[in-house]
């Protein structure tokens, strides 16, 4: 299964940070690939989302839960309906030198076995590339002047 692991860091504190994070359905206004995220549900630290990307002209849609950990600046995040077998990951700020690391895992299987490693690489570079667009989008978007 493929694993992707990016990180950015930012120059700016988590409590910045983290808000942007926490508002998924604003994403798609400073992501170029996201084409919407609805909040579905809100149940005290979690959300029900349901997203839809543009990824090189596919169109891929998917429900996730995301749980919330104020305290520790984290977010969890898992398909549970989608295009794909699984999705999942999660965010991670960590202070840095007076800066603060955005970290986005991504572990995913497309699931189809025949296929898998064929296509698996190409996935993961996209989704690679994918991730390492958001962190930068929310890069610019805390450190424009």
């Amino acid at each position: 299964m493929p694993y992707v692991e990016v990180s950015l860091p930012v120059s700016a504190s988590r409590e910045a940070i983290y808000p942007i994070l926490r508002e998924m359905d604003k994403y798609p206004e400073f992501m170029a690939d996201l084409v919407s995220v609805e909040i579905v549900d809100r149940d005290g630290n979690t959300t029900l989302t349901k997203w839809v990307s543009n990824v090189d002209g596919r169109i891929i849609k998917w429900t996730e839960r995301d749980i919330f950990d104020d305290a520790n600046f984290h977010i969890a995040y898992k398909q549970i309906d989608g295009d794909l077998k699984k999705f999942e990951g999660e965010w991670i700020l960590t202070p840095r030198d007076g800066a603060t690391e955005i970290k986005l895992t991504v572990d995913f299987e497309f699931g189809i076995p025949m296929i898998a490693g064929l296509l698996n690489p190409i996935l993961k570079k996209k989704v690679k590339t994918n991730a390492e667009n958001m962190l930068k989008a929310i890069k610019d978007r805390l450190e424009r002047p």
